[in-house]
């Protein structure tokens, strides 16, 4: 039961990992995000295709870039983070 939001934690890490290095090392394309991240061209493309598609990168000429809606997340990742970690506290075992 608990396998696929595992699954999910694991991508949106991903995910949350690629925008970073956007943020850090933009304009940037998918080759250099490969080879910094050491993740495959394949997963780097469906991470930024998630980004992009919402609205927390834009692609230009010269490699994908953050957008603002990029920068309000990760003014608020940690809380948000912690809000999950709440949650989870929650449901272990008393």
């Amino acid at each position: 039961m608990l396998e696929k939001i595992q699954e999910d934690i694991s991508l949106a890490s991903r995910h949350i990992e690629v925008l970073r290095a956007v943020a850090s090392h933009q304009p940037i394309g998918i080759i250099k995000l490969s080879e910094l991240l050491t993740v495959p061209q394949h997963r780097v493309r469906y991470s930024l295709r998630v980004l992009e598609s919402s609205g927390y990168i834009r692609a230009s000429s010269a490699g994908a870039m953050v957008t603002p809606k990029a920068e309000a997340m990760f003014l608020h990742l940690n809380e948000d983070i912690e809000e999950i970690i709440q949650i989870l506290n929650r449901m272990k075992r008393p």
